[in-house]
């Protein structure tokens, strides 16, 4: 049935970063979403699309905020249960909290388990899209994808992909990754709103022999994503170098091994040099901005605004259990308070917000499908409530703009702030 959803509406109308940032979007305080089998119809002023569509169901939000759906670029779902464990920095973290519990989920009860808490977790939160770690093994991506599927979600997962420095319950084979690897993709990429993400968890995991054979499965089929971790922490990075003393740097290790591209996804990305920021921009590369990890587990602040000012695209991802939220309105506070941090840049409420949603479309390479309210895009939305606290209403209601009304929000808000999820035009 065609439903019609009342409330303000915002749509991008370009990427605010490249362009200055009020002539990237088109407000409408008395606006309507036209929605059917799945798909936006249109957008535009209330009363104008009710007349026009008097068959519609109605759903009136009032005040409330009609956007896109959040889009998290980099998840590790096995981690759900283990999110905010205390005290440790990345490979400790990684030791101590992530292999023991990542090694639960090679039985299939309890990667549903995880998986479904998870896909439950997100949507309450508004995430409507994101691109997951599995672990090593196949079962975990079959309850990831199932899961997801289940639920009608665009989503992104692979196995994660690791043959040295982990622990043997989780470690495969250079035969075993390229070969489950393969079969997994086989099975679910481009199933319904499904796609297969070639996954090496990061260099110090994997034998060069490794990562040759997924940079062979990458080139072999060129439409996936391709998701791995880069300088994270100083500390990783001098590991990396011990391990490959002939790269140029740790950027030049994916390189050597086929494992560059338009299509990849590069996790936190915070301590990079000029030729490893110079080498992404030109291979048309995504960076996964993981603001709350980065500060939780002491990994350092990302230079958003410069990277971005160079033409690289920016997702933003919760990076959970490494994050310390399922929520991405806490991710686009913790992105604004490290641009902060790291530079004095104040990120605009627009930015953020276009981060995202639009902008993780774009680094997942679905900006023509999702993250943006446009006739032909899937329906997908999140209804922000703008007043969902007392702080934030008392704050909210001295706006004099969409911008003064929403930041509050974005830097206080959590799951009570989301009134309403829309997947695929159905409300969840």
């Amino acid at each position: 049935m065609k439903k019609l959803l009342k409330g303000q509406t915002l749509r991008w109308t370009a990427n605010p970063f490249t362009i200055p940032w009020a002539d990237a979007f088109s407000h409408i305080t008395h606006g309507a979403v036209v929605v059917e089998n799945g798909t936006i119809l249109a957008v535009g002023d209330a009363d104008k699309l009710t007349a026009s569509h008097p068959d519609a169901d109605i759903t009136d939000y009032g005040d409330d905020l009609i956007l896109p759906g959040f889009v998290d670029t980099h998840v590790h779902y096995p981690q759900t249960a283990i999110v905010n464990s205390w005290g440790k920095t990345l490979v400790d973290w990684l030791n101590t909290f992530t292999f023991p519990e990542e090694m639960r989920l090679a039985d299939p009860d309890y990667a549903l388990d995880i998986a479904n808490r998870y896909l439950d977790l997100a949507l309450s939160n508004g995430v409507t899209t994101m691109c997951s770690y599995a672990t090593s093994a196949p079962e975990s991506v079959t309850a990831f994808m199932g899961a997801a599927q289940a639920r009608g979600m665009r989503a992104f997962a692979g196995k994660t992909c690791m043959d040295r420095n982990a622990p043997d319950g989780l470690t495969d084979t250079v035969l075993r990754a390229y070969d489950e690897s393969k079969s997994l993709l086989n099975a679910w990429h481009g199933v319904d709103r499904l796609s297969y993400v070639i996954t090496p968890r990061f260099a110090p995991t994997s034998t060069p022999d490794q990562l040759n054979a997924l940079g062979a499965l990458w080139a072999e089929h060129p439409d996936c994503l391709m998701q791995t971790h880069l300088s994270e922490q100083p500390q990783e990075i001098a590991w990396v170098k011990d391990l490959f003393p002939d790269a140029l740097d740790y950027l030049d290790v994916y390189e050597q091994h086929g494992l560059l591209g338009d299509r990849g996804l590069y996790g936190h990305s915070i301590h990079l040099t000029e030729r490893e920021v110079a080498s992404l921009d030109d291979a048309g590369a995504a960076i996964t901005h993981c603001p709350t990890s980065n500060t939780f587990i002491g990994s350092g602040l990302c230079d958003v605004a410069g990277l971005t000012a160079r033409g690289v695209p920016v997702g933003l991802g919760t990076d959970t259990g490494g994050g310390s939220s399922f929520s991405m309105l806490r991710t686009m506070a913790a992105t604004y308070e490290i641009a902060m941090l790291r530079d004095q840049t104040a990120l605009h409420p627009m930015q953020l917000l276009w981060s995202a949603t639009a902008g993780g479309a774009q680094a997942l390479h679905v900006d023509d499908k999702i993250g943006t309210l446009a006739a032909g895009y899937e329906a997908d939305m999140v209804i922000l409530d703008l007043s969902s606290t007392p702080a934030i209403a008392q704050r909210a209601a001295r706006a004099n703009t969409i911008w003064e009304a929403v930041f509050p929000t974005i830097m206080m808000g959590d799951d009570r702030a989301v009134r309403d999820v829309w997947v695929s035009g159905q409300k969840v």
